[in-house]
């Protein structure tokens, strides 16, 4: 007697397999949105953390790019854990995560664009500008931001690399990733 669950006969051998064209190893997880928005909310966690540890214990302190580059990963970070507790699947709120999501990750990375190009290319004199709460306190915000983009000598500054990268180009790079990856979940992904 069949189990009432199963429709097919079950197969003797891998050819009889291969040749109803099922995948031999199908996946053990699928990957929902909610479980991708949890894999953000750790990879962000766990950048953020790494930043704490090169400033805590490496003593590299951030320059004021550096910081908004971590707010754009706490802004990361919160959205998709906002995502993985509600768990769209589909639909307006999906989209409406993802756009929020691209829209941190495309200022974060212009922010990393910014700092690698300020340092391939440092000016002629560094002067050590004010730091990003001192640029907030004393001056309105449209008149900070194009100071802090500006750049001080500290943003020119590479301290750390690992494979020939830098940290704003590491940062880029995780922002690039984490773009293209929210559109592929919210837009191009085939529902299961």
């Amino acid at each position: 007697m069949r189990p009432p669950y199963r429709n097919r006969e079950r197969p003797r051998s891998c050819a009889k397999i291969a040749a109803r064209n099922e995948p031999v190893f199908a996946p053990v997880i699928r990957l929902t949105p909610r479980l991708f928005f949890l894999a953000v909310f750790l990879a962000c966690a766990g950048l953020l953390g790494f930043a704490l540890y090169l400033q805590e214990v490496e003593g590299l302190d951030p320059c004021p790019m550096c910081i908004l580059q971590r707010y754009a990963f706490v802004a990361i970070a919160l959205v998709a854990l906002a995502a993985a507790i509600q768990g769209p699947r589909a639909g307006l709120a999906l989209k409406a995560y993802a756009i929020l999501l691209s829209l941190f990750a495309l200022v974060g990375g212009g922010t990393a664009i910014r700092q690698s190009w300020l340092q391939h290319h440092p000016a002629k004199s560094q002067s050590c500008g004010a730091d990003l709460e001192g640029l907030l306190e004393n001056f309105p915000l449209s008149q900070a931001l194009p100071r802090i983009f500006a750049g001080t000598g500290d943003c020119s500054i590479v301290s750390w690399t690992l494979m020939g990268l830098s940290i704003a180009e590491w940062a880029l790079v995780w922002f690039a990733i984490l773009l293209v990856a929210t559109i592929w979940i919210a837009f191009f992904r085939k529902p299961a």
